[in-house]
């Protein structure tokens, strides 16, 4: 990967076409793109080298074109509720590190400089300021920097709602009480690890070489449940199914906020995970900041290329889908725990093109509203009060020890 030397302005060359500051996924994604429309580009991050441990899964008809290798592993999709249900999509797990390959190659291909520095400020349009006091330009700037959204200090500073996760790697034939080969379980409501209180679920997934994750995870919860409680959890309902979880295991953490505000610093715009491009009911960003990386860097080439990308990226329909799901979420938040498995037995209950268009349509519309009405119309009397009342009432402040909003009819 190549520096090119910098000069008073942080860069040789003088400003760039297009600045991105954070080096994940999203950002390299969104570099490559712009390298290869000739677009001089630089990649700002403050460990360029440091490798990504999260794991990525999307479903696979999200996922843009990828090469073979990157694709680790590709499962039946299947959830548990109050009973089972296929999903009829196939989910993919990908390979982390050939991910990085790709993506670091494209940038390579396009030209793309990365630096190493750490932004903190956009003080004006166009300009970057960084931590060793020199400034970056460039005609596009863009903040890929995740959930701390680094150029976006109007941020507001209030208790997140936060997806947590605990998750043990084990080989596949001792995952195999609980998920069978060539399965994804992508959610599984039942409350094997028996204890009462907050809901969370099994998520278990393929990696590829006979690897398995087996993670319980606190869908959404304000502030997010601690680790120590999921990870006893897991191990209570593994137990539970005769699962011997080996000493050595590798272990996953995760815990990432789910209700970021949209990004709204003035000069720059917001891609990935910092837009935010987070699904608040699953969690996913991924597979849209790829599939959304080309036609952004096509916005990039405009005479006005932050008017531009922006409308790509938050064109109006998205926005309005962006606040449905917010709703969707402060309803879950609100929804008493022994309420919750029943919830997701009638979505999943719903035909899959309904489960698709809210799971999958970012920017549509017309599906997200569709498939609303079908979960309104085959919800009973009190679910449909859960889900009508958040729309109703002012932001839950924090869930605390126990969800504090229950009585909603």
């Amino acid at each position: 990967m190549s520096a090119s030397p910098t000069g008073p302005d942080g860069h040789g060359r003088g400003a760039d076409d297009v600045l991105v500051v954070g080096g994940g996924p999203a950002g390299r994604a969104l570099a490559a793109e712009c390298g290869a429309r000739g677009l001089r580009t630089t990649l700002l991050d403050p460990a360029p080298a440091r490798p990504w441990p999260a794991t990525y899964g999307a479903w696979v008809d999200e996922l843009p074109d990828l090469p073979a290798g990157v694709v680790a592993a590709r499962a039946a999709g299947r959830a548990v509720a109050l009973t089972a249900h296929r999903l009829d999509r196939e989910y993919a797990v990908l390979d982390v590190p050939a991910l990085r390959v790709h993506l670091d190659d494209g940038m390579d291909r396009g030209g793309v400089r990365v630096r190493a520095g750490r932004a903190v400020g956009s003080p004006a349009p166009g300009s970057v300021a960084l931590a060793d006091g020199t400034v970056q330009r460039a005609r596009l700037v863009v903040d890929a920097g995740g959930r701390a959204q680094p150029l976006d200090p109007g941020a507001p500073r209030r208790v997140p709602t936060e997806q947590t996760a605990y998750g043990v790697t084990v080989d596949a034939d001792v995952a195999a009480p609980v998920v069978a080969d060539g399965e994804a379980l992508f959610m599984d409501w039942r409350p094997d690890h028996g204890e009462p209180g907050w809901p969370t679920f099994l998520y278990a997934i393929p990696l590829g070489g006979g690897r398995v994750l087996l993670e319980e995870t606190s869908l959404a919860r304000r502030p997010g449940l601690p680790l120590p409680v999921l990870r006893r959890r897991l191990h209570a309902r593994l137990r539970r199914h005769g699962v011997v979880v080996p000493g050595d295991a590798p272990v996953e953490k995760v815990s990432f906020p789910l209700d970021r505000p949209r990004h709204r610093a003035p000069h720059v715009l917001g891609f990935g995970a910092a837009a935010p491009l987070v699904h608040p009911a699953t969690g996913f960003s991924l597979a849209s900041a790829l599939a959304l990386a080309p036609a952004v860097a096509r916005a990039a080439e405009c005479d006005d290329p932050l008017a531009a990308a922006r409308a790509t990226v938050w064109p109006p329909a998205a926005r309005v889908v962006h606040r449905v799901r917010g709703v969707g979420l402060e309803a879950l938040l609100r929804m008493p725990a022994e309420e919750v498995p029943g919830f997701f037995e009638v979505f999943f209950g719903l035909p899959e093109r309904h489960r698709r268009a809210y799971l999958s349509g970012r920017d549509d519309l017309r599906g997200t509203l569709v498939t609303m009405t079908a979960l309104f119309g085959s919800a009973d009397g009190r679910l449909r009060r859960r889900l009508v009342g958040p729309a109703l009432l002012p932001r839950l402040r924090d869930n605390g020890e126990e969800r504090e909003a229950a009585p909603i009819g």
